[in-house]
C-alpha cells in the first residue's frame, strides 16, 4: 500500500433511534480540533444513510455512535452495506454504550475500534489516525 499524506475524512453518525448526540459532537469537535474534516450527519440515520453520505464525501472513516443497545442489530448491516459498496478500506468505528462482551463480536464482524463511555479524546483521535493510515495508507498532513 502507497503511504498518502492528506487531511483524514471522517463522517460520524448516529445510528438508528437513539436522540443523543452530545458525546458525537464532542468527538466530531475533537477530531476537527486534531485537523481532521469532519462531516457529521445527525440524528436517526440508517445504515443506508450513513454508507450513502461516506460515499458521497470519499470518507476514510466513519465513527458511529449508538447508545440504543441495537448494535448487534444494525452494525452488521452497516457493514454488509460498505462491502456491496466497495468501501472494504474505510475504516469503521463504534462508541457508545456496549457491553464488554459485544466489544469482540463487533471487531470479528469488521468493526477496527470499539469506544466506551469515558474513552479520552485523545485516544480516540490517536486510534483514527491509526485505523486511517492501516485502511487507506493515510500519513496525516
Amino acid at each position: 500500500m502507497m503511504i498518502t499524506t492528506k487531511r483524514i475524512k471522517v463522517i460520524v453518525a448516529k445510528l438508528g433511534l437513539d436522540g443523543h448526540d452530545r458525546g458525537a459532537k464532542v468527538v466530531a469537535r475533537a477530531l476537527k480540533d486534531a485537523g481532521m474534516e469532519v462531516v457529521y450527519t445527525g440524528l436517526r440515520q440508517t445504515p443506508e444513510q450513513i454508507v450513502k453520505a461516506a460515499l458521497q464525501e470519499d470518507a476514510d472513516v466513519i465513527g458511529i455512535s449508538i447508545l440504543s443497545g441495537a448494535h448487534l442489530e444494525l452494525i452488521p448491516k452497516v457493514i454488509e452495506i460498505m462491502r456491496q459498496n466497495g468501501l472494504n478500506d474505510v475504516g469503521l468505528i463504534v462508541g457508545g454504550v456496549i457491553p464488554p462482551e459485544d466489544i469482540k463480536k463487533l471487531k470479528d464482524m469488521g468493526v477496527d475500534e470499539v469506544f466506551l463511555p469515558g474513552s479520552s479524546l485523545k485516544e480516540i483521535v490517536e486510534k483514527v489516525k491509526k485505523v486511517a493510515r492501516q485502511k487507506r495508507g493515510i500519513d496525516v498532513e
